[in-house]
């Protein structure tokens, strides 16, 4: 069976999870490393001890033969891609495809909108001049989804949406891409309050590039082993409201 270990520092990695689950079937392994949350305000330097450490806590205790980095965040600030490492960025190729009116924006983290990472990435895409690219900071946004709060409090969700969004209704902006892997949870709230833009996520890229390689040793079903480096009953609880029942473990980091 093809073991698979996805991380970040909370929920994000399930919107990942989610989109391999449908294409391919593996066993994973999640780490919610919430001791760390959250990766949106923490420095290149810091990023660079945890994600390496957190690599290396997955390699000992697992084993497996891949490992996602499942937040946008290092994935731009830090090179650690290898042919058993597989990171998760912002979808800028289909958002250049689907915009019609070549203003695109990044919804991310303060830490991921601020880096040098993120635009060495933009310039990689070669998008034409007449392209208007807006770094959105969604901290609060991510914040929502990691309290829980997305799930208990849908009206304080949507002002905080309002107000951290008024850029959508003073731009033409008609595609946003999600880079955060928390903000894929907020997407029906994100459509109702602009139903004219569409919002992207990378969790079906992940998924193809995990298909990819390994079409040929696929596992007969899916199975979830859940750990987190933070409260294991309050993480628990979470889960239960997202209708996933599995043990939560507890990993040291």
């Amino acid at each position: 069976m093809v073991k698979i270990a996805v991380f970040d520092s909370g929920l994000g990695s399930l919107s990942i999870i989610k989109e391999i689950q449908k294409m391919v079937k593996s066993e994973i392994i999640y780490f919610a490393d919430q001791k760390n949350y959250p990766y949106g305000a923490k420095s290149q330097a810091q990023l660079q001890i945890i994600i390496e450490r957190s690599i290396k806590l997955l390699q000992k205790n697992f084993s497996p033969d891949f490992i996602v980095i499942a937040s946008n965040t290092p994935s731009l600030m830090l090179n650690l891609v290898t042919s058993k490492i597989i990171d998760v960025k912002p979808p800028l190729k289909i958002a250049n495809k689907k915009s019609s009116s070549k203003q695109i924006g990044i919804l991310a983290t303060k830490s991921a909108i601020n880096s040098k990472g993120l635009s060495q990435y933009i310039k990689k895409e070669k998008f034409p001049k007449s392209f208007k690219i807006f770094k959105i900071n969604g901290t609060n946004l991510v914040d929502l989804v990691e309290s829980g709060k997305f799930l208990s409090n849908k009206n304080y969700c949507k002002k905080i949406i309002r107000n951290d969004l008024q850029i959508l209704s003073q731009q033409p902006i008609d595609v946003i891409t999600l880079s955060s892997t928390h903000l894929p949870f907020l997407k029906s709230l994100l459509k109702k309050e602009f139903p004219d833009i569409e919002f992207i996520d990378s969790g079906n890229i992940v998924a193809q590039k995990i298909y990819s390689k390994i079409k040929y040793n696929k596992s007969k079903r899916n199975s979830l082993k859940i750990f987190t480096s933070g409260n294991v009953k309050k993480f628990q609880i979470n889960l239960k409201r997202l209708g996933i029942k599995n043990k939560v473990n507890f990993l040291y980091f």
